[in-house]
This record gives C-alpha cells, sequence and structure tokens, in this order.
C-alpha cells in the first residue's frame, strides 16, 4: 500500500480529523501531527490580514516532496495538505501527519515533511500588518 494516504492544496478549512484519519495505521506504533496555525505577529509586528497563494504546479511538487520522505524514511503513512486564500486568525494553514512503525521515526519524517513543503513547496503567504506594510513569504523562505 501507498504510503501517501492524503495530499492538497484547498482554499476551504483543512480538519485535523481527516488528515489524523487518513494516516491511521495498525502497523504504526507513533503517529505525529503538526498543525500551522495563523498567529497574531510576525517579526514583532501585529498582523491584521494573511493569504496564502499557491503556483499551480503546487500540488506536483507537493507530491515530490512526499514522495521523497516517504522514500527516505520507514513510514507506514503519511498526509499533507496546506490552505490557500484568506485566513483568520487561529486558522488551520497547514497540517502534516506521518505515522511509523516507531515514534522516532514518525518525528523525523514529519519534520522534514513540514520543513520540505516549506522550502520547497510554490506556496507564498501575503501579510499585512497594522502598520499598514505588507510582506511576502513564500517558498525558499
Amino acid at each position: 500500500m501507498d504510503a501517501i494516504r492524503l495530499l492538497g492544496i484547498r482554499d476551504t478549512p483543512l480538519s485535523v480529523e481527516e488528515v489524523l484519519a487518513a494516516v491511521g495505521d495498525q502497523a504504526a506504533g507513533g503517529t505525529t501531527l503538526f498543525v500551522g496555525t495563523v498567529r497574531d505577529h510576525d517579526h514583532g509586528k501585529p498582523v491584521t490580514l494573511l493569504s496564502y497563494s499557491a503556483h499551480p504546479t503546487a500540488e506536483a511538487e507537493l507530491r515530490r516532496v512526499a514522495e521523497k520522505v516517504a522514500g527516505d524514511f520507514p513510514v507506514t503513512a503519511l498526509a499533507a495538505v496546506h490552505r490557500v486564500g484568506e485566513l483568520k486568525l487561529g486558522d488551520a494553514a497547514v497540517i502534516v501527519a506521518v505515522a511509523a512503525a516507531h515514534r522516532g521515526e514518525a518525528f523525523e519524517a514529519s519534520r522534514r515533511l513540514i520543513d520540505d513543503l516549506k522550502s520547497e513547496v510554490p506556496i507564498w503567504k501575503h501579510q499585512v500588518f497594522t502598520d499598514g506594510s505588507t510582506e511576502w513569504v513564500g517558498a525558499g523562505e
């Protein structure tokens, strides 16, 4: 069975329950979950608005990243979803989960999955601060 159970770039709210269910596996002794949420500040400045945009190749790049992680670690299942569009404070922007036979493998693979997603998948964050300034942050950050 393919270890990659769920991948997606979505303009609708993300579900922790859906991601956890996708990686459920009786062969797994450990499952990790990471939820990246919209916070109320960045660089010490208050954030008033945040949106994400994705390049048309983002889903293919997400699959490439997931395949590399699944090939480099002995995982039984993994999932990753990222939100695009306008998000509110506290909204889930990204969720990744990994299941493996042992907790160490699950933690290591999960860390690689979120780090590579953030650095290699062409998704950009646009932040608007309370002082009216803006910032774009994206792949390669």
